[in-house]
Parts: C-alpha cells; sequence; structure tokens
C-alpha cells in the first residue's frame, strides 16, 4: 500500500554531544505533523556530522510517529540514515521491525522525503501483516 501526503516540521537544536577527540555531534529535535493517509505528528532527535569535504556529512535519527494511516490509529518508530556525498543526497527511512502498535501492530515499510518549493512531501509504502 502507499500513502502520500505533506507535512510540516519545526527544527529545535539541541546542545551538540562529545563523541571524543575534541570532535561533537550535532543534535536536533524535530516536531513532525503530517497531513493526508498519514494524519499524525512526530518527535524525531537526530544526531549528524559534517565532513571537511564540503557537501559531505551525515545524520542519523529515530522518530516516534503517533496517529492515524489509512484509519488506523497506532504508532510506530522509524529510523533515519541519511548520507551526503558530495552534494548528492541519499536517504533510508525504514519503520522499525515490530515497533507498531494498536491497529497498527505488524507494520512495515519505507519512507520517502521530497523538499519542493521549501514544503515537505511524504510517500510511505508500507504493509500490515498479523506479526
Amino acid at each position: 500500500m502507499q500513502a502520500k501526503g505533506e507535512f510540516e516540521v519545526k527544527r529545535i537544536p539541541q546542545e551538540e554531544l562529545d563523541i571524543g577527540g575534541g570532535a561533537s555531534v550535532g543534535h536536533s529535535r524535530f516536531d513532525k505533523r503530517f497531513h493526508g493517509p498519514l494524519d499524525a505528528t512526530s518527535v524525531v532527535h537526530m544526531l549528524a556530522v559534517m565532513s571537511k569535504v564540503p557537501g559531505s556529512g551525515a545524520y542519523v535519527a529515530m522518530e516516534r510517529i503517533e496517529g492515524t494511516l489509512d484509519g488506523r490509529h497506532g504508532s510506530f518508530y522509524a529510523q533515519h540514515n541519511g548520507i551526503m556525498d558530495r552534494g548528492k543526497p541519499s536517504l533510508s527511512l525504514t519503520v522499525v521491525p515490530d515497533s507498531g502498535s494498536d491497529a497498527l501492530t505488524g507494520l512495515r515499510g519505507n519512507i520517502a522525503i521530497d523538499i519542493v518549493d521549501g514544503k515537505h512531501y511524504y510517500t510511505f509504502d508500507y504493509e500490515l501483516d498479523a506479526g
């Protein structure tokens, strides 16, 4: 199944985290509001680093999403793995297996994010199984 819609995101900078050797990683919290077949809110915590080469870096994040997906209420976790390789982005955003609750128990899937003219859009390819 597939759900597509728009979402708003609010970034709340957090204190950087020490990872040793005088290095630190950026830490941000994001609050999201999804519209469309995924009618939900979420909280994301992201850790990010940039390399010395312009346009290269990476981020990881954990997200908890709660609301309805095509009318089924529950919550689930999603894991982000983003890479920027000299300006070329890639993102893996995956539902954490067996993290769905209530009517979203058995949820599996991947979410793509597109940003067009400053607006955020999602495409959620998912399936619900009996567990």
